[in-house]
């Protein structure tokens, strides 16, 4: 058996295609693991579990029928739907993790996280971030009217889009300092991760670095077993008409 890690599929209704990969993937590649992991950004934004969502209500039940085939199914929070809350993951048969989430992987000490906490040279980010993980004002937005918070959330993105025309890349990556000083404080070998962008696997001094790949004109899925790590990249198919 596997245990399978995905991450920043960004999955929306401008995007049918990624959804269409990601229901496959389910039902051909999760079904075979013992466990799959969603490191954040599973959606391409998140308002609320109150939304009513065609896409989400599609996702959590193709999640819930994974579950009930007997694979564990865990999500850990991206910067694009950190206000996923328990409702749908009760919905989804989904356990949700905290910000760092430590375990045993056949045998080895491993830390998952979504990796935006880890690129510290941004900082203007990290000021947002701090700012919106806040949770008394979370609590308050959670209880604007439903179109105030689609309308604030669209316009969140344009801002972000635009502020990562200005920024360099390497601001955007992890610090390895912080990498480091993660994995030292929790005492893990491995770490994975995603929200970069940049699939790779990273020698460091205290072990691995997996970086999971985004899904866009391909899909990505991290397989680990006892047998070692292997990360997989396939191409997604267009959505035919009909």
């Amino acid at each position: 058996m596997t245990t399978l890690f995905i991450s920043d599929l960004h999955l929306s209704d401008h995007r049918p295609e990624l959804t269409a990969a990601f229901l496959r993937f389910l039902q051909q590649e999760a079904c075979q693991a013992e466990a799959l992991y969603i490191l954040g950004d599973l959606f391409d934004f998140w308002v609320g579990d109150d939304e009513p969502s065609g896409l989400h209500e599609q996702v959590a039940a193709a999640l819930r029928a994974l579950a009930e085939q007997g694979v564990a199914l865990y999500f850990l929070h991206g910067n694009r739907d950190f206000l996923l809350g328990d409702a749908y993951a009760r919905r989804a048969g989904l356990t949700l993790l905290p910000e760092c989430h430590r375990l045993m992987l056949y045998g080895r000490p491993t830390l998952l996280l979504h990796g935006d906490t880890l690129c510290t040279r941004d900082l203007a980010y990290q000021k947002y971030r701090r700012w919106v993980s806040q949770g008394w004002l979370q609590w308050l937005f959670l209880r604007l009217p439903l179109r105030l918070r689609l309308r604030l959330a669209r316009r969140i993105r344009q801002n972000s889009r635009q502020d990562k025309a200005y920024k360099s890349s390497s601001s955007m990556d992890v610090t390895p300092e912080a990498v480091s000083q993660l994995l030292q404080q929790h005492g893990c070998s491995l770490m994975i991760h995603g929200h970069t962008h940049r699939p790779a696997c990273h020698a460091l001094a205290e072990g691995e670095r997996w970086v999971l790949g985004d899904w866009d004109s391909h899909w990505y899925q991290l397989a680990v077993g006892p047998d070692g790590i292997h990360q997989q990249r396939h191409p997604v198919e267009p959505v035919t008409a009909g």
